[in-house]
């Protein structure tokens, strides 16, 4: 879902969530390809959009991100957590999904899920000519890392810190 485990995250949410907990997307605020890689790896999430619904609805076990990937971005590095589950649902657009077992074309009402534990990286590309948007839920489970299999990274949620496979800092 990330390219940080969420466990760490301090909360984006306003003091207060509204009231009654409605909002409109629109209302909440967010960064083009804002990350915590390390430099080397920033470039691949530049045309990511992502406004953290959950966040702002005062949410706290898990997140709901509402995420819009521009021509050529993608959601994050290809990655699998250890303790955390991952959900995304197309909402509109065009994107790959691409884990160990290849590449698929998701379409709007298509939905994809990646159970904690299995080392099956995966990513979401936008590899058409227009934007796409999904829907992202993952759960905050404590102690999570997330590893990626085409990268020398590694990310300790516990430490709040990305590492080489070799557990030295990046």
């Amino acid at each position: 879902m990330s390219d940080k485990a969420p466990a760490s995250a301090p909360p984006i949410a306003p003091a207060v969530p509204p009231e009654p907990p409605v909002l409109d997307p629109a209302a909440v605020g967010a960064k083009l390809g804002a990350t915590d890689y390390p430099e080397p790896f920033r470039a691949a999430v530049a045309g990511r959009l992502r406004k953290r619904l959950g966040n702002a609805l005062g949410i706290t076990n898990f997140g709901v991100n509402l995420t819009r990937l521009e021509p050529g971005a993608a959601s994050a590095l290809r990655h699998w957590h250890t303790r955390q589950d991952e959900f995304v649902y197309v909402l509109d657009g065009e994107l790959t999904l691409v884990t160990d077992a290849g590449e698929t074309v998701l379409r709007p009402g298509m939905c994809a899920g990646f159970p904690a534990g299995k080392p099956d990286g995966h990513q979401l590309v936008n590899r058409s000519d227009e934007p796409a948007t999904y829907l992202e839920v993952g759960d905050r489970t404590a102690g999570d890392e997330a590893h990626y299999p085409d990268e020398d990274l590694r990310y300790d949620s516990v430490a709040d810190l990305f590492t080489h496979r070799d557990g030295t800092p990046w």
